[in-house]
């Protein structure tokens, strides 16, 4: 297996690879970290900025 370049990592995270019966690992793991960021009572991602 080839170690793959920055371009096609990036372009592997944009494609769904829609009508087939899965996703590849690349758009998984950004998926999941999109997921992890937007998740609230993640303590990795808080934001700096207090409530008010």
């Amino acid at each position: 297996m080839s170690k793959q370049t920055d371009l096609n990592n990036h372009a592997n995270q944009l494609n769904a690879n829609k009508g087939t019966s899965g996703f590849n690992k690349a758009y998984t793991a950004a998926m999941n970290n999109h997921a992890n960021q937007l998740n609230p009572n993640n303590s990795l991602y808080k934001g700096t900025n207090p409530k008010k």
